[in-house]
């Protein structure tokens, strides 16, 4: 039997991941906006500002023959306005965090009719430097100062307030969504703990009776395992402490089953520090030995394999059935059930887990990003 090195001990916290530390979207009552650096973000900016010039050269009503003139100078001034705005708030966005909801509102409400104001001027002295442009209509450069100043922060101000509302009704979303997941969370981890600390206590009653040196160890192995089990159910934890409490449950179940237990380790080059939910291999493992082993007469081996698959980690714990003819212990499914849930609120699509049941074996696998990337929303 192969086993991988593990730490001798586990840790009374634990590793926070992701904003796994009982605050994961960070205060909510602060300032947010969307990050306007990614490349779709830039599209969409690129995109509203030319559906807007669209839109004000309808409504301005030029006449066909100065339509495109118009079209193309409101679309200019538009897409430089719209991209320095972006930029701006881009570069500012971790600052504007800092204020709340009102105050971040106002600042980045500032901040754009500054941009406008700032394009705007440009705009109106580059055709005083540059002189009059063709005249189809209204020229390539305003004419009237303020009247083309007011004109443009007016607009602005119209597609501010609503924009700024779509953030702040956006954020809320977000946030309701982040505890809604962490409710669930906390209340599947509930539903592991009562189930798993009563098996662990028939295992010390058990061992008291037979061994009581090795009923002290288990004692101090189920201080550990209760520690995990009481951990956050918010909390990814690294994948080396996950696998210990998988390996001193089974140490305590070793006592009690003694030669009729074997786990066969493969896990191979893991990466250690992957962030995985608390208590998830455990359960696996103990759903092995409750359903492959324990029902038997003959000694079995419980397979633990590992192995990455592209940004992926795989691990599969594979047990042994009874005979043909002696009957199966039932199962419910729940504790199954319950990790697939786990993953999928941690990693959304990229956190499964399969099964492959076959007469002899029954096989169960678990996948999660090896980067532990966190996705609540």
């Amino acid at each position: 039997m192969s086993s991988v090195p593990m730490p001798t001990g586990l840790s009374s916290s634990g590793a926070t991941r992701n904003g796994a530390d009982g605050n994961p979207g960070g205060n909510t009552s602060q300032f947010a906006l969307p990050d306007l650096c990614t490349p779709l973000a830039v599209f969409g900016v690129v995109l509203a500002s030319q559906l807007l010039a669209l839109l004000l050269t309808l409504a301005g009503q030029p006449g066909w023959f100065a339509f495109y003139s118009h079209l193309a100078q409101t679309a200019l001034l538009l897409l430089w306005t719209g991209l320095i705005s972006a930029a701006v708030l881009c570069r500012l966005r971790s600052w504007l965090t800092r204020f709340a909801v009102p105050e971040g509102s106002v600042v980045a409400y500032l901040l754009v009719m500054g941009c406008v104001l700032a394009v705007s001027e440009a705009a109106f002295w580059l055709g005083r430097f540059l002189g009059a442009g063709p005249d189809t209509g209204g020229g390539w450069f305003p004419t009237g100062h303020w009247s083309f100043l007011t004109r443009n922060l007016a607009i602005a101000t119209l597609v501010m307030a609503p924009l700024l509302r779509y953030f702040y009704v956006s954020q809320q979303w977000q946030r309701n969504v982040r505890r809604e997941a962490e409710a669930r969370l906390n209340a599947l981890q509930a539903r592991i703990r009562p189930h798993f600390l009563f098996n662990s206590m028939n295992t010390i009653a058990s061992l008291t009776r037979t061994n009581p040196v090795a009923a002290e160890q288990a004692v101090e192995d189920l201080a550990d395992l209760f520690r995990a089990s009481l951990r956050d159910g918010r909390q990814l934890i690294p994948l080396e402490e996950e696998l210990e409490i998988a390996r001193v449950y089974e140490r305590m179940e070793q006592h009690r089953l003694g030669e009729r237990l074997r786990v066969d380790w493969q896990l191979g080059t893991l990466a250690p520090r992957a962030a995985i939910p608390g208590l998830t291999i455990q359960p696996l493992l103990e759903n092995a030995i409750y359903h492959g082993i324990e029902p038997s007469p003959q000694p079995g081996v419980i397979s633990v394999r590992g192995e990455m698959a592209g940004k992926l980690i795989r691990i599969s714990v594979t047990n042994p059935l009874p005979p043909a003819g002696m009957a199966s212990r039932p199962g419910h499914g729940l504790a199954l059930q319950n990790i697939r849930e786990r993953l999928e609120l941690a990693f959304g699509a990229d956190g499964s887990l399969a099964v492959d049941a076959a007469p002899d074996r029954y096989t169960v696998t678990v996948a999660f990003p090896a980067d532990g990337v966190r996705t609540y929303a």
